[in-house]
């Protein structure tokens, strides 16, 4: 098993290894993931290539969960509930990230704020958050539920309201990201 999968696994009640694995695929959102990885890291002109994006798409349906295969997301995902999530192909999500469910990460098409969102490492996003347009959104930051967020936000700050509003703190996340293999 590589390192991205084995970090994903671990924030999953510090789980590992194959018993580990199999534990886990009754969580749907590592479910999810493991077929996302699958399908991301394997040609899908190969038969496992095609297996990999057919029980991903079966799974996108089942969970709601709308994050296209190839999405640069790094290691240590956790997506706590099953619920609509929708991920923009293009946006890039650091390593240790928490998506709860309702939230989307999308595309501005015009204006000044036109592209993707790029998300740091450690970031906590809320339900019903959504992070539109070209912005960066800094490490160990928590995006407070329902916020509505089209700007920059620096790193060691909460987010929270619509329209929202940056509160500096020195460790936001503490508590929210848990279970972090070889931090």
């Amino acid at each position: 098993m590589n390192t991205v999968l084995q970090s994903d696994l671990f924030r999953y009640d510090q789980l590992s290894g194959l018993a580990g694995l199999w534990k886990a695929m009754k969580y749907p959102g590592f479910r999810f993931t493991f077929f996302l990885r699958k399908a991301s890291t394997t040609s899908k002109f190969t038969p496992a290539g095609i297996a990999y994006r057919i029980l991903l798409n079966k799974y996108k349906y089942k969970y709601g969960f709308q994050i296209p295969a190839g999405t640069k997301i790094g290691k240590g995902l956790f997506i706590g509930h099953f619920g609509t999530i929708v991920v923009n192909s293009k946006a890039i999500i650091g390593e240790h990230c928490n998506l709860s469910h309702g939230i989307t990460i999308g595309q501005a098409n015009r204006g000044k704020l036109q592209g993707v969102p790029v998300i740091g490492d450690y970031v906590w996003i809320g339900t019903g958050a959504v992070i539109v347009g070209n912005i960066t959104i800094g490490s160990n930051v928590l995006i407070a539920p329902n916020a509505y967020v089209n700007f920059d936000v620096p790193s060691h700050s909460i987010v929270i309201g619509n329209p929202a509003k940056i509160i500096e703190k020195e460790n936001p996340t503490a508590g929210y990201i848990n279970n972090i293999l070889n931090p």
